[in-house]
């Protein structure tokens, strides 16, 4: 049996598996700076079977890292008006992170990004998550920073990050 880690295209039977992990991985990630009752909106309006769903039938390509066929990880990716590619989501399980899935995960992204020639890759990160020194050890820089209102009396504080490409 091969050990060897393994990034495929995810499809619509691939959704309760990506609510699995963002439900593990989300309270780890954001419980020391988002309260309880914040992350539960947040991944109830992300990560509901009709908004995953409606993620993927308006285009977004979702990857899932597996290691010995069991699913670690996934990214979201999708094409913006802007001739640029956002990457909306990055995540990987917490006993199985340092193990390459996610930058395996962030050069797939990068590969579709560069598929469609795109100038760049962006993304939205906390800014108190130290996700962002992984994005900026992949060449990533900080474009400007965004307080998004997301309903529920929320925001996101976050940092718009991008990889620009030279082709």
């Amino acid at each position: 049996m091969s050990t060897a880690l393994q990034i495929r295209e995810a499809s619509k039977n691939d959704i309760a598996t990506i609510k699995e992990i963002a439900t593990i991985t989300w309270p780890i990630a954001y419980g020391t700076y988002i309260s309880k009752a914040q992350l539960d909106y947040m991944l109830d309006m992300m990560y509901n079977d009709d908004s995953l769903l409606n993620q993927m039938n308006k285009g977004h390509q979702f990857y899932i890292a597996e290691h010995n066929c069991e699913a670690i990880g996934f990214a979201s990716v999708s094409k913006e008006d802007d001739n640029a590619c956002k990457l909306n989501k990055l995540y990987v399980l917490p006993t199985a992170q340092k193990t390459g899935a996610g930058k395996a995960l962030l050069f797939k992204t990068i590969d579709f990004a560069k598929s469609l020639a795109a100038n760049c890759l962006y993304l939205q990160v906390n800014k108190q998550n130290n996700a962002q020194h992984f994005y900026q050890k992949h060449g990533f820089t900080v474009r400007e920073a965004s307080i998004l209102e997301i309903g529920g009396g929320y925001i996101m504080d976050d940092y718009i990050m991008e990889l620009k490409f030279n082709y």
